[in-house]
């Protein structure tokens, strides 16, 4: 899987430049993968740190699911910025910028709730684990008995 995702990104990046050399030329189009770069860096600075201004401002149990998935999008924008090639910068910047991620927050949550199905609402643990939030599951009793096995032997003297 890791393999086919590096060819496609191999292949797109490639593409992407060979299409641009070809329309503006190798110097403008050096220039421009450059300042996409500088461009992307900048915008990820600025947005971590603040998105961690508003971590460090504090949640609310309403806005906890949201600064998550903006931290999944900050945290790949940012590395698909530093990652050199100008689609996969012009990606990263997309997802730097506030409005974006503000679009692509739900695709990230359904992603993640896809991904996590004991969640449940009210906190209560999913069917099928022997406990549910009503009291109602399997009840054990018994007793735990500590146990120490220590083995003593005895040490034979020898005659001198």
């Amino acid at each position: 899987m890791a393999m086919r995702l590096f060819l496609i990104y191999t292949v797109v990046e490639l593409a992407v430049i060979v299409a641009l050399t070809s329309m503006i030329g190798f110097g403008w189009t050096v220039l421009l993968l450059l300042a996409t770069f500088v461009v992307g860096l900048a915008l990820a600075g600025s947005q971590v740190k603040r998105h961690i201004r508003r971590l460090q401002s504090g949640l609310t149990a309403a806005t906890v699911q949201g600064a998550a998935a903006d931290s999944v999008l900050v945290a790949l924008g940012t590395v698909l910025v530093a990652i050199p090639g100008l689609a996969s910068s012009a990606l990263g910047a997309l997802l730097l910028l506030p409005p974006t991620r503000a679009a692509v927050r739900p695709l990230v949550t359904a992603m993640a709730a896809r991904r996590v199905p004991l969640v449940t609402a009210a906190g209560a643990s999913a069917p099928g684990w022997g406990y549910s939030a009503a009291g109602s599951g399997d009840y054990i009793d018994g007793e735990v008995i500590d146990v120490a096995d220590v083995e003593t032997q005895a040490v034979e003297r020898k005659p001198e």
